[in-house]
């Protein structure tokens, strides 16, 4: 659950309760100290570490690592730049691109393209299965890797992109101009269930900006397909968004709170669900395991107390009910600070502790070999047997 805010707030306040908690004498004598200390020992090494020294800049980053480290806190971590865009990208819910994946073949070492359907790859005259040479005239290189290649490929929306590709089964190479746009990355798949059409599946695999209008697309296609029964499937949904896991199960909620918050800044705070709903009463089952987490927890724990949902796993959750603030820093990292905890609306506390589901089901590894999905079978039968 991420927030976005000025990063010169963490610091006065954190610089603030130092002055406070400080009975030793100067604070800032002290961090001097501190800092003539690890120059000291960082000049020793210097000057005797037989091999190659770091660049400045992985130093001030393990600096950091280590600062963190100290605090004892699992969700409170430094985040690079490269994996910062990429975090961005997924929690925004789109990007500039073209509308293609991009895979690297594991036996010839080819880069090879699949449109998706609808966006500019598939309209400019990409095929399945062709090969990419060369992005701009930047040729591609046994060397790169696929997210360096799709760095190349993304650009900013209304922008043109020219493509070297070989078309599969010929020799001839062709320069294809895509103008890029933008492309939604979708947190969620639906579908009406071939076991029994009236029950609608809806899978999330995360919480980004654009997950609750897309929920609320799927349910009201789904309810237009006869679905009058629902599956929310949330396993391995490592969360996201908080505003959108509030947004997701206002969607099954009629008004009343979804989760309190609470921090040292704020004290508690309630978000509660609107009485604008889409599916307030119509039979619901949430799938869960060990990989549901955060926002997930968020909506898993809201439906359960508010009895809108009965919970299908073969585990509990994993159990993260803190909150993080993002602060991007000048070069495009960022840090994640643990700031607040959230609990249910029947005020428990999940942090480390999860969720356990209301119906345990076994899942063996002839289930997983054969492609067998008992957790959903059951969630099924569950809702079979409920009247509506």
């Amino acid at each position: 659950m991420l927030v976005i805010l000025a990063a010169s707030a963490f610091v006065a306040g954190y610089l603030a309760r130092e002055l406070v908690n400080d009975r030793n004498g100067s604070p800032l004598a002290h961090a001097e100290q501190d800092m003539a200390l690890y120059h000291e020992a960082w000049t020793l090494i210097e000057q005797n570490f037989l091999g190659a020294l770091p660049p400045e800049r992985d130093v001030a980053y393990g600096a950091i690592r280590g600062s963190l480290a100290a605090l004892d806190d699992p969700y409170t971590v430094f985040i690079e730049p490269a994996a910062r865009d990429v975090e961005r990208e997924r929690l925004q819910g789109s990007f500039g691109g073209i509308g293609a994946y991009i895979t690297r073949s594991e036996e010839t070492g080819d880069v090879l393209l699949e449109p998706i359907p609808g966006n500019p790859a598939e309209a400019a005259g990409i095929l399945t299965g062709d090969v990419l040479l060369a992005v701009d005239g930047a040729p591609i290189t046994p060397e790169m890797t696929v997210p360096e290649i799709i760095d190349m490929v993304k650009g900013e929306k209304d922008t043109t992109v020219v493509l070297t590709i070989r078309h599969a089964g010929t020799t001839e190479t062709v320069d294809i101009s895509v103008v890029r746009t933008d492309i939604l990355l979708p947190s969620v798949t639906h579908r009406v269930l071939e076991a029994d059409p009236t029950i609608g599946y809806i899978g999330l695999s995360r919480f980004s900006a654009e997950t609750g209008n897309e929920v609320g697309a799927a349910l009201q296609d789904l309810q237009s397909q006869g679905a009058t029964r629902f599956v929310l499937d949330l396993r391995q949904n490592g969360g996201g968004l908080r505003d959108a896991a509030v947004a997701v199960a206002d969607h099954f909620l009629d008004e009343g709170p979804v989760l309190y918050l609470q921090s040292q800044q704020e004290g508690e705070r309630v978000f509660n669900a609107t009485a604008e709903t889409l599916a307030p009463t119509e039979p619901l089952v949430v799938l869960i395991d060990g990989g549901t987490a955060s926002a997930s927890e968020i909506v898993a724990g809201a439906l359960r107390d508010r009895d809108r949902a009965t919970l299908v796993g073969n585990s509990k959750t994993f159990g993260k009910g803190s909150v993080q603030l993002v602060f991007d820093l000048s070069d495009g990292s960022s840090v994640h600070v643990t700031s607040a905890r959230w609990l249910t609306p029947d005020k428990r506390q999940l942090d480390q502790s999860g969720l356990e589901p209301d119906i345990l089901v076994e899942v063996t590894q002839d289930d997983i070999d054969n492609g067998r999905d008992p957790v959903l079978e059951r969630a099924v039968e569950f809702l079979q047997a409920d009247p509506g």
